[in-house]
């Protein structure tokens, strides 16, 4: 083994940055904390931004225009997916991850500055659909950029555990943005919150950002991009996805679809549900996230771990399973018994099931695109997924609740695209061979792991 590592200095730094890649999983981890702290923390204050930024007489078209700017961002990602993504496979996974880090600090420095309608009318609105476009087009690559980035500095068969890191460091985000959020709404008056207490949450966020610009400078790039860069590639990214890949990323977003609007609706929307059907203090609901944020920072990893034992499609599949069964009856518990003590239980279960499903994703997205489209694959299939059912899906069941006057409208929309992600894992199982070509261990054979772009194509065809 010495005499293996010894061989020469490339070589050995080769299997130190595999054996022990923590550097570079904090480095792709702290952009997704931000991107996510920033989505949250939005998401969290919609009551208090739709009466800041959008007010109207009527308290219910204020949030639906609130929660719709929220949305709007996620009309962003597709082009950040395409632009960043065929970047991450161009210039390599670091350059796109410190732009990435970059553009988003911007989107974030505007609302935090942002004057009020009161102050300057109409342009105000605007200003923060604007800023939400930044942030939705970074976030747009920053998901395949850092996913990538994590794959391929791990040790092959413990990609499921590292990769999984990006899921818990979405738990650390929830962790931070409730907590702050929490702090605020004990320690300041209503009206303190609205005049000034809501940019407080958004400018923690802010901070962090040029510590993640730094960290990002500092680490190196990936061996396989290294090695895939000293050969010329002929083929556009973009063009290899859309075209050879395609299958692929079709059911890749069918797959992503019912995680996200499970995790966007019982995760993201929650605190706000909380406050305006169950009536329950802004406290306590930010308190309920809080607790989902823990669970799913403790717990992501370890199912990323079972992934890598038992397999993606086997732990994924039963994940979403139980998100779509479970659904129903979480709503239903929380309206039976609207206490804080049923809010904080739900929650913890959330955020159990939110891990289940997250934790296995990164890596099996990763492991079914080659190196040199792994970036734009990933950033393609991540974020049209969580635009068309994610992002929205707080709208939606807005709308859904208004239109309907039933509180459990939400759970309706979770099983309709659990359904669509149940489906699309037993397509994408037997397009794989999932029986043959993935082994116990959760990771895509020899043939399959090792395989060269032009032996990908005749496996996917």
């Amino acid at each position: 083994m010495s005499a293996q590592v010894q061989s020469s200095d490339r070589g050995a730094l080769s299997v130190a940055t595999v054996r022990n890649p923590w550097k570079e999983i904090c480095a792709a981890s702290i952009g997704n904390a931000l991107e996510f702290y920033d989505l949250l923390i939005y998401g969290y204050f919609a009551v208090v931004i739709g009466k800041q930024f959008f007010p109207t007489a009527d308290e219910t078209t204020s949030l639906l225009l609130s929660v719709g700017t929220f949305g709007i961002s996620f009309v962003m990602r597709p082009l950040g997916a395409i632009i960043l993504g065929s970047y991450t496979d161009r210039a390599g996974r670091k350059a796109s991850l410190t732009m990435s880090i970059a553009i988003m600090m911007a989107g974030t420095a505007i609302i935090v500055f942002a004057p009020t309608y009161f102050q300057i009318g109409i342009l105000s609105p605007l200003t923060i659909i604007v800023a939400r476009m930044l942030q939705g087009f970074s976030t747009g690559g920053e998901f395949g950029a850092a996913t990538a980035f994590m794959v391929e500095h791990a040790d092959s068969k413990r990609r499921g555990f590292f990769a999984s890191w990006q899921s818990s460091t979405q738990g650390l985000a929830t962790v931070l943005a409730a907590g702050v959020s929490a702090l605020i709404s004990y320690t300041l008056t209503e009206s303190q919150v609205n005049d000034w207490g809501w940019r407080v949450a958004f400018g923690v966020g802010l901070l962090v950002g040029p510590v993640g610009l730094y960290i990002r400078s500092q680490i190196d790039e990936t061996p396989e991009f290294t090695k895939l860069a000293a050969v010329k590639q002929d083929n556009s990214p973009l063009s290899a996805v859309l075209v050879r890949d395609r299958m692929n990323l079709l059911l890749g977003i069918g797959v992503v679809a019912g995680v996200t609007a499970f995790n966007y609706v019982h995760k993201v929307y929650m605190p706000t549900y909380a406050l305006t059907q169950l009536h329950i203090p802004a406290t306590s609901s930010f308190v309920g996230a809080l607790v989902t944020g823990v669970v799913l920072m403790v717990t992501a990893p370890l199912f990323g771990t079972l992934s890598d034992r038992y397999g993606r499609l086997r732990v994924l599949s039963i994940a979403v399973l139980m998100a779509c069964l479970t659904s129903y009856p979480l709503f239903l518990m929380q309206t039976l018994w609207p206490t804080v003590i049923t809010l904080l239980a739900v929650q913890a279960l959330v955020g159990l099931l939110i891990a289940a499903c997250l934790g296995p994703i990164p890596a099996m997205l990763s492991e079914i695109f080659p190196t040199n489209t792994r970036g734009t694959g990933l950033a393609l299939t991540y974020n049209f997924s969580v635009t068309f059912f994610g992002g929205f899906a707080p709208l939606i069941v807005t709308w859904m609740i208004a239109a309907t006057e039933n509180k459990m409208a939400p759970s309706f929309y979770v099983i309709a695209t659990s359904i669509i992600s149940i489906t699309a894992l037993l397509a994408l199982g037997q397009r794989l061979g999932a029986v043959d070509k993935f082994s116990r261990s959760g990771t895509p054979s020899a043939d399959h792991a090792a395989r060269s772009d032009s032996s990908y194509s005749e496996l996917i065809s």
